[in-house]
């Protein structure tokens, strides 16, 4: 099977996002034939687009910003419009997203309703977070996994005071570490089974 290609294009402001776009890179080249290139997308070249273009799956991700995706995110979602009337160009490949905020909610399920909506429209099929809820008990504790509550996409919260190597804590970049290995294991699946139905025809 040939090497499956991951894409994490992202935007960070103060470098939060980036560390947990760096966590779910980590998760994703951990599973076994699998290629990560991370891409920021406030300073996208063609090189950048010509990684996005090649990509079995693109986890998208981006902080939270007055409840919604940051304007450097907007701007990139809407300069792929030309890989949409292209066929859309990105039709049938895996997608993901993650974002940050400074606070608990902070409205990031915004974020990700955003991001599900654009990745729709490229026909893109999104893969949620399966992990049972953290931090949900009175024996609960913020270090467990999943501790936002969030199964659309990978949720972190980073105090504002904090520089981005102390936040988000550990368990936020764990639970995106296994949201990028979720993809990267979906993404060889789908791979063998187009590789398979494509032997048999």
């Amino acid at each position: 099977m040939s090497k499956i290609m991951v894409a994490v294009a992202y935007h960070t402001g103060y470098g939060k996002t980036g560390s947990l776009a760096r966590a779910v890179a980590q998760g994703a080249a951990s599973i076994n034939g699998v290629v990560v290139t991370l891409v920021d997308v406030a300073t996208l070249d063609d090189a950048g687009w010509a990684v996005l273009d090649a990509a079995d799956a693109i986890i998208f991700g981006s902080p939270t910003y007055f409840g919604s995706l940051s304007w450097q995110m907007k701007r990139f979602i809407e300069e792929t419009v030309g890989r949409w009337v292209d066929g859309p160009r990105w039709k049938n490949k895996l997608a993901a997203g993650f974002t940050n905020s400074k606070t608990m909610s902070g409205d990031k399920l915004n974020t990700l309703f955003d991001l599900v909506a654009f990745t729709a429209q490229h026909g893109m099929i999104w893969v949620g977070l399966d992990l049972y809820p953290g931090w949900h008990t009175k024996d609960g504790s913020p270090d467990e996994l999943n501790r936002l509550g969030s199964w659309l996409g990978a949720m972190s919260q980073a105090n504002s005071d904090e520089p981005f190597d102390i936040v988000p804590p550990a368990s936020d970049l764990a639970t995106g570490e296994h949201l990028g290995r979720r993809v990267a294991e979906l993404a060889i699946v789908l791979s063998r089974g187009r590789e398979g139905t494509l032997a048999a025809a």
